[in-house]
């Protein structure tokens, strides 16, 4: 015998969103799409304008010029991303995920601007590699440099500062902190 809806029975509505909240969902990732291109848009203006009309300019060499870019699009592109999600918590909430506080909130929003900051910094970094090399290989050196700087941050126990939700903002399957494995009590597995 099979389980399942008989001829008889209605045809139950699955348990996923509604119309308005497939709406919703919609235009909200829009919304942070939206925001993330305009944030790396107006991140390369803002570094390419530090690189060229600035007390920085100096610094950057000409055929480094693209590496301060990048690191513009990383902070621009990080900042337009967080801050509508990190928005979003703090005014919406579930019994799963209750809203963040306005101290935790101004906590996070800190964080990630202080990692955009460390981006244009690496960027400027990468782009002293402009006095030895071409345009072309520092421009691509600066791309990996940017791009894996978050590296050596991802090993932090940021959890120990308060910032372990920093990246809760976005959907997790709701598993066990890294380093701890506990059995369906809650305690942890030990054998006898």
């Amino acid at each position: 015998m099979s389980v399942g809806s008989g001829a008889g029975e209605p045809r139950g509505q699955s348990p996923g969103r509604s119309v308005a909240g497939n709406v919703a969902f919609g235009a909200g990732l829009l919304l942070v799409l939206a925001t993330m291109t305009l944030g790396a848009f107006a991140g390369v203006a803002l570094t390419i304008g530090l690189a060229d009309d600035s007390f920085l300019s100096p610094a950057v060499p000409d055929d480094g010029r693209n590496a301060v870019g990048i690191g513009g699009i990383g902070m621009g592109g990080l900042l337009g991303l967080m801050l509508p999600l990190l928005l979003l918590a703090a005014v919406r909430g579930t019994e799963e995920k209750p809203r963040l506080g306005p101290g935790e909130a101004l906590l996070k929003a800190l964080a990630i601007v202080a990692f955009s900051v460390y981006l244009v910094v690496v960027s400027l970094l990468a782009a002293q590699l402009g006095w030895i090399l071409p345009k072309g290989p520092t421009t691509l050196v600066s791309f990996f440099v940017v791009g894996f700087s978050w590296m050596p941050l991802a090993l932090v126990p940021w959890e120990r500062f308060g910032l372990g939700g920093v990246g809760g903002l976005l959907p997790s399957s709701g598993g066990v902190s890294r380093g701890t494995s506990l059995d369906k009590d809650g305690g942890s597995d030990k054998s006898d």
